[in-house]
Protein backbone atom coordinates (compact mmCIF):
# COMPACT_ATOMS: atom_id res chain seq x y z
CA UNK A 1 0.00 0.00 0.00
CA UNK A 2 1.19 3.64 -0.87
CA UNK A 3 -0.04 6.80 1.53
CA UNK A 4 0.24 9.02 -1.70
CA UNK A 5 -1.32 9.28 -4.92
CA UNK A 6 -0.59 6.29 -6.44
CA UNK A 7 1.27 6.52 -9.73
CA UNK A 8 1.35 3.07 -12.37
CA UNK A 9 4.39 2.45 -10.81
CA UNK A 10 2.45 1.34 -8.29
CA UNK A 11 0.75 -1.38 -10.43
CA UNK A 12 1.83 -4.89 -9.92
CA UNK A 13 1.51 -7.71 -13.15
CA UNK A 14 -0.59 -10.41 -13.51
CA UNK A 15 0.79 -12.77 -16.43
CA UNK A 16 -1.06 -15.11 -18.70
CA UNK A 17 2.01 -15.85 -20.70
CA UNK A 18 0.57 -18.95 -22.71
CA UNK A 19 3.54 -19.76 -24.45
CA UNK A 20 5.66 -22.70 -24.39
CA UNK A 21 8.95 -21.51 -23.02
CA UNK A 22 11.20 -23.50 -26.30
CA UNK A 23 8.95 -21.77 -28.53
CA UNK A 24 9.41 -17.59 -26.81
CA UNK A 25 12.65 -18.14 -24.34
CA UNK A 26 13.27 -14.59 -24.69
CA UNK A 27 9.45 -13.52 -23.48
CA UNK A 28 10.25 -15.99 -20.07
CA UNK A 29 13.88 -14.65 -19.34
CA UNK A 30 11.87 -11.30 -19.15
CA UNK A 31 9.57 -12.30 -17.37
CA UNK A 32 11.69 -14.00 -14.39
CA UNK A 33 14.24 -10.88 -14.78
CA UNK A 34 11.11 -8.54 -14.28
CA UNK A 35 10.36 -10.42 -10.80
CA UNK A 36 9.96 -7.23 -8.70
CA UNK A 37 7.00 -5.99 -10.91
CA UNK A 38 5.38 -9.33 -11.02
CA UNK A 39 1.99 -10.05 -8.81
CA UNK A 40 1.96 -13.60 -10.19
CA UNK A 41 2.66 -15.92 -12.94
CA UNK A 42 -0.05 -17.72 -14.90
CA UNK A 43 1.00 -21.32 -15.98
CA UNK A 44 -0.97 -23.03 -18.34
CA UNK A 45 1.05 -25.72 -20.29
CA UNK A 46 -2.51 -27.27 -22.30
CA UNK A 47 -5.54 -25.13 -21.22
CA UNK A 48 -5.02 -27.07 -17.37
CA UNK A 49 -2.02 -28.87 -16.81
CA UNK A 50 -1.97 -30.83 -20.09
CA UNK A 51 -1.60 -35.21 -19.51
CA UNK A 52 1.98 -35.03 -17.92
CA UNK A 53 4.80 -32.68 -16.25
CA UNK A 54 6.42 -30.57 -19.10
CA UNK A 55 10.44 -29.91 -18.32
CA UNK A 56 10.12 -26.64 -20.39
CA UNK A 57 7.30 -25.46 -17.86
CA UNK A 58 8.77 -27.16 -14.84
CA UNK A 59 11.95 -25.37 -15.19
CA UNK A 60 10.45 -21.50 -15.31
CA UNK A 61 8.65 -22.24 -12.45
CA UNK A 62 11.02 -23.10 -10.79
CA UNK A 63 13.16 -20.40 -11.72
CA UNK A 64 10.47 -17.90 -11.21
CA UNK A 65 9.33 -19.20 -7.60
CA UNK A 66 13.27 -18.87 -6.52
CA UNK A 67 13.01 -15.23 -7.73
CA UNK A 68 10.02 -15.01 -5.26
CA UNK A 69 7.08 -14.98 -8.02
CA UNK A 70 4.28 -16.68 -7.28
CA UNK A 71 3.44 -19.42 -10.07
CA UNK A 72 -0.36 -20.10 -10.20
CA UNK A 73 -1.71 -22.67 -12.33
CA UNK A 74 -4.69 -22.42 -14.77
CA UNK A 75 -7.44 -24.44 -14.67
CA UNK A 76 -10.98 -23.94 -16.81
CA UNK A 77 -14.11 -24.03 -14.61
CA UNK A 78 -16.56 -23.70 -17.69
CA UNK A 79 -18.85 -20.77 -15.38
CA UNK A 80 -19.44 -23.56 -12.27
CA UNK A 81 -20.11 -26.23 -15.05
CA UNK A 82 -16.99 -28.41 -14.20
CA UNK A 83 -17.41 -30.48 -11.18
CA UNK A 84 -15.35 -30.03 -8.25
CA UNK A 85 -13.58 -33.55 -8.70
CA UNK A 86 -12.27 -31.92 -12.04
CA UNK A 87 -11.31 -28.65 -10.51
CA UNK A 88 -9.80 -30.14 -7.87
CA UNK A 89 -7.65 -33.05 -9.92
CA UNK A 90 -5.66 -30.30 -11.72
CA UNK A 91 -5.28 -28.04 -8.80
CA UNK A 92 -3.01 -31.41 -7.65
CA UNK A 93 -1.89 -32.36 -10.90
CA UNK A 94 0.20 -29.08 -10.87
CA UNK A 95 0.80 -28.94 -7.12
CA UNK A 96 2.55 -32.24 -7.92
CA UNK A 97 3.83 -31.89 -11.32
CA UNK A 98 5.15 -28.71 -11.09
CA UNK A 99 5.11 -27.39 -7.24
CA UNK A 100 2.97 -24.44 -7.64
CA UNK A 101 1.90 -22.08 -5.11
CA UNK A 102 -1.42 -20.68 -6.22
CA UNK A 103 -3.88 -21.11 -8.91
CA UNK A 104 -6.01 -19.03 -11.29
CA UNK A 105 -9.67 -20.09 -11.72
CA UNK A 106 -10.85 -19.43 -15.09
CA UNK A 107 -13.90 -18.72 -16.41
CA UNK A 108 -15.74 -18.13 -12.84
CA UNK A 109 -19.45 -17.60 -12.96
CA UNK A 110 -20.10 -14.28 -11.15
CA UNK A 111 -23.82 -14.94 -9.83
CA UNK A 112 -24.26 -15.36 -6.36
CA UNK A 113 -25.63 -18.75 -6.77
CA UNK A 114 -22.43 -20.34 -7.75
CA UNK A 115 -20.81 -18.91 -4.62
CA UNK A 116 -21.39 -22.21 -2.31
CA UNK A 117 -19.58 -24.20 -5.39
CA UNK A 118 -16.40 -21.76 -5.63
CA UNK A 119 -16.63 -21.45 -1.88
CA UNK A 120 -15.56 -25.42 -1.84
CA UNK A 121 -13.32 -24.84 -4.81
CA UNK A 122 -11.40 -21.89 -2.61
CA UNK A 123 -11.15 -24.00 0.01
CA UNK A 124 -9.92 -26.78 -1.82
CA UNK A 125 -7.30 -24.71 -3.59
CA UNK A 126 -5.87 -23.75 -0.03
CA UNK A 127 -5.97 -26.94 1.11
CA UNK A 128 -4.01 -27.82 -2.05
CA UNK A 129 -1.35 -25.64 -1.26
CA UNK A 130 -2.47 -22.69 -3.11
CA UNK A 131 -1.44 -19.36 -1.08
CA UNK A 132 -2.46 -17.31 -3.96
CA UNK A 133 -5.78 -18.32 -5.31
CA UNK A 134 -7.12 -15.71 -8.54
CA UNK A 135 -10.33 -15.66 -9.81
CA UNK A 136 -11.14 -14.87 -13.24
CA UNK A 137 -14.48 -13.88 -13.93
CA UNK A 138 -13.68 -11.57 -16.63
CA UNK A 139 -16.52 -8.96 -14.99
CA UNK A 140 -17.37 -7.54 -11.88
CA UNK A 141 -18.88 -10.62 -10.25
CA UNK A 142 -21.61 -10.61 -6.78
CA UNK A 143 -19.75 -8.85 -4.29
CA UNK A 144 -19.32 -12.11 -2.36
CA UNK A 145 -16.66 -13.37 -4.24
CA UNK A 146 -13.99 -10.61 -3.29
CA UNK A 147 -13.97 -13.13 0.00
CA UNK A 148 -13.11 -16.06 -1.73
CA UNK A 149 -9.77 -15.10 -3.25
CA UNK A 150 -6.55 -12.88 -3.29
CA UNK A 151 -7.35 -11.39 -6.74
CA UNK A 152 -10.31 -10.78 -8.90
CA UNK A 153 -9.59 -10.13 -12.40
CA UNK A 154 -12.94 -8.16 -13.13
CA UNK A 155 -12.56 -7.20 -16.53
CA UNK A 156 -10.77 -9.62 -19.40
CA UNK A 157 -11.66 -7.67 -23.07
CA UNK A 158 -9.93 -5.64 -25.74
CA UNK A 159 -8.62 -1.88 -25.15
CA UNK A 160 -11.64 -0.75 -26.99
CA UNK A 161 -14.48 -2.11 -24.57
CA UNK A 162 -12.02 -1.21 -21.44
CA UNK A 163 -12.47 2.37 -22.33
CA UNK A 164 -15.74 2.26 -21.92
CA UNK A 165 -15.84 0.02 -19.08
CA UNK A 166 -17.64 0.52 -15.70
CA UNK A 167 -16.64 -0.02 -11.86
CA UNK A 168 -19.13 -0.64 -9.39
CA UNK A 169 -19.47 1.16 -5.73
CA UNK A 170 -18.74 -2.33 -3.96
CA UNK A 171 -15.57 -2.60 -5.16
CA UNK A 172 -14.66 0.76 -3.43
CA UNK A 173 -14.40 -0.94 -0.29
CA UNK A 174 -11.83 -3.40 -0.83
CA UNK A 175 -8.08 -2.45 -1.40
CA UNK A 176 -6.80 -1.89 -5.14
CA UNK A 177 -4.86 -4.33 -4.93
CA UNK A 178 -7.64 -7.19 -4.95
CA UNK A 179 -8.58 -6.28 -8.50
CA UNK A 180 -6.66 -6.82 -11.73
CA UNK A 181 -7.72 -6.33 -15.65
CA UNK A 182 -6.48 -8.19 -18.16
CA UNK A 183 -6.50 -6.11 -21.48
CA UNK A 184 -5.60 -7.02 -24.50
CA UNK A 185 -5.26 -5.32 -28.11
CA UNK A 186 -3.43 -2.48 -26.65
CA UNK A 187 -1.88 0.19 -28.87
CA UNK A 188 1.95 1.14 -28.25
CA UNK A 189 1.48 4.20 -25.73
CA UNK A 190 -1.75 3.83 -24.51
CA UNK A 191 -1.95 3.93 -20.67
CA UNK A 192 -3.44 0.92 -19.56
CA UNK A 193 -1.83 1.13 -16.15
CA UNK A 194 -3.09 4.49 -14.86
CA UNK A 195 -6.87 3.64 -16.50
CA UNK A 196 -6.41 0.52 -14.33
CA UNK A 197 -5.39 2.53 -11.28
CA UNK A 198 -8.05 5.04 -12.43
CA UNK A 199 -10.53 2.30 -11.65
CA UNK A 200 -9.25 0.75 -8.44
CA UNK A 201 -6.92 -1.89 -9.88
CA UNK A 202 -3.68 -2.25 -8.79
CA UNK A 203 -2.82 -5.34 -10.62
CA UNK A 204 -3.15 -5.85 -14.55
CA UNK A 205 -1.81 -7.05 -17.97
CA UNK A 206 -1.98 -5.17 -20.80
CA UNK A 207 -0.75 -6.82 -24.46
CA UNK A 208 -0.20 -5.78 -27.86
CA UNK A 209 -2.23 -9.45 -29.01
CA UNK A 210 -5.24 -9.75 -30.30
CA UNK A 211 -7.50 -12.46 -31.65
CA UNK A 212 -8.22 -15.61 -30.38
CA UNK A 213 -5.26 -15.83 -28.89
CA UNK A 214 -3.93 -12.46 -27.56
CA UNK A 215 -2.35 -14.04 -24.48
CA UNK A 216 0.72 -15.03 -26.73
CA UNK A 217 2.55 -11.71 -25.99
CA UNK A 218 4.36 -10.39 -23.55
CA UNK A 219 3.19 -7.01 -21.82
CA UNK A 220 4.24 -3.96 -23.35
CA UNK A 221 5.35 -2.83 -19.59
CA UNK A 222 7.96 -5.67 -19.92
CA UNK A 223 9.18 -5.22 -23.34
CA UNK A 224 12.05 -3.42 -22.40
CA UNK A 225 13.32 -6.32 -20.18
CA UNK A 226 14.03 -8.58 -23.43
Amino acid sequence: MTNGPRTKKDVMLLVPLYEHPADRPADWEALIRSADRLRAVVLNPDSGPGPGADSGFLAVTHRLRDAGVPVVGYVDTDYGRRSHGEVVGDLLRYRDWYGTDGAFLDQAAGEGEFLPHYRRLAVAARAAGARTLVLNHGAHPHPGYAELADVLVTFEGPWDAYQEAVVPEWTGAHSPERFCHLVYGVPDGAPAAELALSRGAAVHCAVPGAGTHPWCSLPSALEGAR
